[in-house]
């Protein structure tokens, strides 16, 4: 309880802090492509419940395609570009967070596809409220290159990306602590802001992630 109060809080204080970018940002979103300023999508949230997801809109209007994207997608504007690789897309998800749909801290939400209620470690997983920083996510915050790279994007995704970021997301999940989630979320807005000098291996290190 205490946690999601804080949570709350904490994404309404952070919603008034960056309101300056979040209004450059959808003045921008406007200017490059028109309207909608956001986009909507269905995630899986906590205990299997559906819920929508919000982003700045960083594609096209009308693009359609794969459902994750590499870092060459032609459906991704220029201010789409930029505001991805800063993460700035992700901000309005503090609006998540303040009405409750996520956490600051907790595993990335997926698209219903990639998520088997069935199998155990997403029932693992979906135990507690996805999140906008995750260490999964934060390890592979460069997954648009790596997609970029392959030819089967999505079944490289299904097969080898996402068994990946599960298993960190469980091995967070089962040590976390006040401080672990500090240390991830300051990590986190380092890295959104400055993303040179990134090290994946060195973030692994950092949370005593040994691999098989």
């Amino acid at each position: 309880m205490f946690r999601s109060i804080l949570d709350r809080f904490t994404a309404l204080a952070g919603l008034l802090v960056a309101s300056p970018v979040l209004a450059a940002a959808a003045i921008c979103v406007v200017v490059q492509d028109g309207k909608p300023i956001l986009f909507r999508q269905a995630r899986i949230g906590r205990n299997g419940h559906p819920f929508e997801l919000l982003k700045f809109r960083s594609m096209y209007i009308g693009r359609t395609g794969l459902s994750v994207t590499a870092g060459s997608d032609a459906r991704v504007t220029p201010v789409g570009r930029f505001l991805r690789r800063y993460k700035l897309d992700e901000l309005p998800q503090l609006w998540n967070v303040a009405r409750g749909d996520m956490s600051l801290i907790g595993p990335r939400p997926e698209v219903p596809e990639f998520v088997d209620l069935n199998d155990q470690t997403w029932q693992q997983v979906l135990e507690v409220l996805p999140g906008i920083c995750d260490l999964a996510s934060l390890v592979y915050r460069n997954e648009e290159t790596l997609l970029a790279r392959v030819s089967e994007t999505e079944r490289f995704y299904r097969e080898v990306l996402l068994p990946a970021k599960l298993a960190l997301s469980l091995h967070y999940l089962r040590t976390r602590s006040i401080t672990s989630d500090l240390r991830l979320l300051l990590l986190t807005l380092r890295f959104s802001f400055i993303p040179s000098g990134f090290d994946p291996k060195a973030i692994k290190q950092r949370f005593c992630f040994q691999e098989d």
